[in-house]
């Protein structure tokens, strides 16, 4: 491992608890490899010093923050200012030191989710058809934001609770680019659709199975998950097995990192297939 100096740039992802987060060896192999006098840490802050731990970090010498959860929304109160993204979205997942210790909050989720497809599926046109996004959570919210923002005439959301998908729709939607389906209509809502996106954890190891169906789905479209644990989900596996185009969920993570390094440590990274391998190695 490279040894840091008493000038390195410092950047670290907050959240409680924090040991899950694949963030730090994500950094940590770009710091290494692009041979950058820095560091990059997790810091496990309780609930009730959250505030004051975003408030700390510059004058401790900090360029810039990663949040997880539990602070994603809880961030957008405590920094002097926020992007039109991060607003949409309603959560923080980047924040932004200047040299005075000024924060600047924004939301990387859905440009990771945007360059993940682009990088996995190229040949697919965000503009080709209708997406189905699968849950309402703040994942949902990011993803849907990313995809009207590259050119998706319409993206019907189902939940298995009604009532959320409205209320995010009415948050982010623009007229009548969303459509809310109940959960029950999940498997018609799939024709004609270009891309489908599951945003819920359903599927996920330790959680419940997806119960879909996808016959009714065009075998030319896509299917993404952004789920990586397993990193290939059953919905994947069963898209993949009828001929349709999948990507997995890892590369949103690695993808969505790269804004808030270009910002601390001053390089554009890449997302490569040995980055992809390194952050993997731990699961």
């Amino acid at each position: 491992m490279k040894a840091i100096s008493g000038k390195a740039r410092l950047a670290g992802v907050m959240g409680w608890p924090v040991n899950h987060s694949l963030s730090p060896r994500l950094h940590g192999y770009w710091l290494e490899t692009l041979d950058i006098d820095g560091a990059y840490v997790p810091l496990a802050v309780a609930p009730d010093n959250a505030a004051d731990a975003i408030a700390i970090l510059p004058k401790l010498g900090f360029r810039g923050l990663n949040v997880t959860v539990p602070y994603k929304e809880t961030a957008m109160g405590c920094v002097d200012s926020l992007d039109d993204l991060a607003r949409r979205i309603g959560a923080v997942n980047t924040i932004i030191y200047d040299e005075d210790g000024y924060s600047h909050g924004t939301n990387t989720d859905g440009f990771g989710f945007i360059e993940n497809i682009r990088q996995h599926a190229p040949d697919y046109d965000f503009s080709s058809g209708p997406v189905i996004v699968l849950g309402a959570g703040g994942a949902a919210r990011a993803v849907i934001v990313a995809l009207m923002d590259a050119g998706a005439p319409e993206v019907r959301v189902t939940n298995r609770t009604l009532e959320r998908a409205e209320v995010l729709a009415a948050h982010t939607g623009n007229g009548g680019d969303i459509k809310v389906l109940p959960w029950e209509q999940r498997n018609d809502a799939l024709v004609d659709a270009a891309l489908l996106v599951n945003t819920t954890t359903l599927g996920m190891t330790g959680q419940r199975a997806l119960d879909i169906e996808l016959q009714q789905l065009p075998t030319g479209a896509c299917v993404t998950d952004i789920v990586y644990a397993p990193l290939e989900t059953p919905l994947l596996a069963d898209a993949r097995e009828r001929g349709n185009i999948v990507v997995d969920g890892i590369g949103m993570l690695l993808h969505q990192a790269r804004p808030g390094f270009k910002a601390w440590f001053g390089e554009d990274p890449d997302v490569s297939e040995a980055l992809r391998a390194h952050v993997l190695e731990t699961r």
